[in-house]
């Protein structure tokens, strides 16, 4: 006789009857966000909201993430549900009535939305009968926002051994997409970010007299437009490169003088591990020839920050079917291009086969501003399908 099945088109609904909990938790979360790798009140919300489920917890040594195992009824494939948890540098300005209270902090990522929306999955997952095929993995990550936090679980082991995924998942939220909507690719999704310094190095002097030296400054600006069109040379526009460079620096205020040194930064964005190889050597040789036929010296500094994130073509695409089962297919899309934004959880899809999705959670009034704006609202009444849609992932068996 067959094993009975979960009853997925009922999530939707149960993850209605757990709206209470789950408002309650974001708001929570949202007034009180916390930056980088060190979440105490975070960490402690978590615990305390997963604290009436048989789980086995982890917890990091070197950061604030909680890793819990919720055993499965079988030997099915272990699954991570992954959420982020810190927030960003900024003060708040939506006028929320559960807007942050910490000064200079807020939650302008939806990364509260995450840690919350997994936090009640677990809850349905926890109690669906007769249970999840294999162990289901719930990683509570911080210092997503350029603190190698995905980078730092790994580190400290807490996906090592019984803890070891054999698939992987995420949920981001977008406020520009149909509220409750969920969608994802095969392939690149975001991309990888680097830093960039441009040093240009000339002889300083009176302004009067440029001849006598070798200025800077014009030649910073003209490498700045020679990147702008050596990328749309050099680069095939079905694996694109952005090079934004978006601060100068040089000379003194209200002085006469031409500075011995002007610097350009910025970021680089490619969607491929070729595309980033290529864009540093290109980026090097531009540089130090405007240089050279100006009389100036260039020095390229590239610092590595998080890789494209690339999901698995077939899990992305049982990812977006799963999904549909439970929510319907009229809210489940292929996204047609990637997204230039990027994700450390780039660094779990290098070392296990998964995808990460998204949530549409654009607000019913009301301006729509993009995560990392100190505007950003998003529109609670989605966040129950995202835990609807993350308890899919773990309950949908495979064939």
């Amino acid at each position: 006789m067959a094993s009975p099945s979960v009853d997925l088109a009922g999530l939707p609904a149960l993850a209605e009857r757990r709206r209470a909990p789950l408002t309650e938790l974001y708001r929570r979360l949202h007034r009180h966000p916390e930056l980088g790798l060190r979440l105490p009140l975070t960490q402690a919300a978590v615990l305390d909201a997963l604290r009436p489920l048989s789980l086995e917890v982890r917890t990091g040594t070197t950061s604030s993430a909680v890793v819990a195992r919720l055993a499965g009824r079988g030997d099915g494939p272990p699954v991570l549900l992954r959420a982020d948890m810190d927030a960003l540098p900024l003060a708040e300005r939506t006028g929320l009535p559960y807007a942050s209270e910490v000064a200079g902090a807020m939650h302008a990522c939806g990364h509260d939305a995450h840690t919350a929306m997994l936090v009640e999955a677990a809850h349905l997952i926890a109690a669906a009968r007769p249970g999840p095929p294999g162990d289901v993995i719930l990683m509570f990550q911080p210092g997503e926002e350029g603190h190698d936090g995905a980078r730092t679980v790994l580190a400290d082991g807490l996906l090592d051994g019984d803890f070891a995924p054999a698939r992987a998942y995420a949920l981001h939220q977008v406020p520009g997409l149909p509220s409750g909507s969920v969608t994802t690719r095969p392939g690149p999704l975001l991309a990888g970010a680097d830093g960039l310094t441009v040093t240009v190095r000339g002889v300083g002097g009176h302004v009067a007299l440029p001849h006598l030296g070798a200025d800077p400054v014009p030649v910073l600006c003209a490498i700045v437009l020679a990147v702008q069109q050596m990328v749309t040379r050099r680069f095939n526009v079905f694996d694109p490169v952005v090079v934004t460079v978006n601060r100068l620096d040089a000379g003194t205020p209200g002085a006469g003088i031409i500075p011995d040194t002007a610097t350009a930064q910025g970021t680089v964005r490619t969607f491929s591990d070729a595309a980033r190889a290529l864009v540093t050597e290109a980026l090097t040789t531009v540089a130090t020839g405007v240089a050279a036929a100006h009389g100036c010296t260039a020095e390229v500094r590239i610092d590595p920050g998080y890789p494209p994130t690339v999901n698995d073509a077939a899990e992305a695409r049982w990812a977006l079917d799963a999904v549909a089962g439970v929510l319907g297919h009229d809210r489940v899309s292929e996204l047609p291009t990637p997204i230039p934004a990027s994700e450390d959880f780039a660094y779990l899809l290098q070392r296990t086969p998964g995808a990460m999705l998204i949530l549409g959670t654009r607000p019913a009034d009301g301006p729509v501003a993009p995560v990392h704006s100190a505007e950003m609202r998003l529109d609670e009444a989605a966040l129950t399908a995202g835990v609807a849609a993350l308890a899919a992932l773990a309950l949908t068996p495979r064939h």
